[in-house]
């Protein structure tokens, strides 16, 4: 399948182009996205890889992969030598490669992008572009794969990549949303993965009163606060689809040596909503399982509250929890048998383990939209 190559002098035009200054270095890429967006293309939010010009050596697929990528020096595939991400062929004919990628979400909002070419040395892309569009229903997907479809618009203009890096760049202040991306490298070779920066745009049952999950992250849920990552689990990946496939891709804590301690995680929930139900997973976690477990929750409108704001109320008191398994908790109601509305919560664990996810689910109590045209 092709898709419309740009001219030669608009190859040019990019190539000549000012260094920007709106990069980020590689040791602050975690610190600046992190606390206030989601990789809008994690593989872990079930984004596909619709289609790609070439992947001769590595497959596009890797791009996405949500771990860091690893080295295997010395082991080789039919191909050539193996590597952790995306690699097209020698002496590619038209002015560049490109791989089009469907967000894991509904929608997103971009506010930055990762190009990480680690390991890729002399073999790395040159440059790359980043573009968008807003397409949704049926057929959605076989129109922008289409080469005569003009609906992708500029998300990253033209920007140069260093071998084996993380390079990284903040958005271009565009506010219209997207549902799929195109990568496009210069002229061909090598990128071990891309992340698409973004806050997600969730689509809401027209039915003000169906339940929904409040805080997952394919719905805008955010983890914005941990008391810790100690092994390098992310406190986020409690917001994720699925239940994964082995004990990584959770959330664990150190082993606490304090009598008392606690360990907690902070959501802010994709909207603000009144939670009816709470999940909390220990799926794969056999030996090293929280104790038990509390939720609180918060109104705390658009401010980030802190652990320990004397407005946290409960929602689901101190519960027993075991290993591997998904406990399904009932949250508190007011004495009139309603419930307050929330805009963050809190999982506390006692006193500390692993939690693969926690799900909060609830109604909006408010009418919301439905995607169904490109937004103005």
């Amino acid at each position: 399948m092709d898709v419309e190559v740009l001219s030669p002098e608009m190859i040019q035009d990019t190539l000549s182009a000012p260094t920007p200054s709106d990069s980020v270095s590689a040791d602050l890429i975690d610190s600046t996205f992190n606390s206030t967006c989601i990789d809008l293309i994690s593989s872990s939010l079930s984004s596909s890889v619709l289609a790609c010009s070439d992947q001769w050596f590595a497959p596009a697929s890797n791009l996405t992969t949500p771990t860091p990528p690893i080295r295997r020096p010395g082991v080789f595939v039919p191909t050539g030598a193996w590597y952790d991400g995306w690699e097209t062929r020698r002496h590619n004919p038209a002015p560049y490669d490109w791989v089009i990628i469907k967000l894991g979400v509904a929608s997103g909002r971009v506010r930055g992008v990762e190009i990480d070419t680690a390991f890729f040395d002399g073999n790395h892309a040159e440059g790359v572009e980043v573009h968008g569009c807003f397409e949704v229903g049926e057929g959605a997907d076989e129109k922008v794969m289409r080469k005569e479809y003009e609906g992708w618009r500029e998300v990253l203009g033209y920007r140069t990549c260093g071998p084996s890096q993380r390079q990284a760049w903040k958005g271009e202040g565009d506010e219209r949303e997207v549902t799929h991306v195109r990568l496009c490298i210069f002229p061909d070779g090598g990128i071990a993965r891309f992340r698409l920066y973004g806050v997600v745009v969730p689509v809401f049952p027209t039915d003000a009163h169906q339940e929904v999950e409040l805080s997952a992250a394919t719905m805008g849920g955010m983890v914005v606060a941990a008391s810790e990552e100690h092994f390098g689990s992310k406190a986020s990946n409690v917001l994720l689809p699925g239940r994964g496939v082995d004990m990584g891709g959770g959330w664990e804590t150190r082993r606490s040596r304090e009598k008392g301690h606690q360990d907690w995680v902070i959501v802010r929930l994709g909207t603000k909503g009144r939670v009816e139900r709470v999940v909390v997973d220990t799926a794969f976690y056999r030996g090293n399982f929280p104790k038990a477990m509390r939720v609180d929750g918060i109104d705390a409108g658009e401010e980030t509250p802190t652990v320990d704001d004397e407005r946290w109320a409960e929602v689901v008191r101190q519960q027993e929890l075991g290993p591997d398994k998904e406990h399904d908790f009932v949250a508190t109601c007011l004495p009139n048998g309603d419930r307050e509305p929330y805009t963050h919560v809190k999982l506390t664990i006692m006193p500390d383990g692993g939690v693969k996810r926690f799900r909060v689910f609830g109604t909006t109590g408010t009418a919301r939209f439905t995607l169904s045209k490109a937004p103005l």
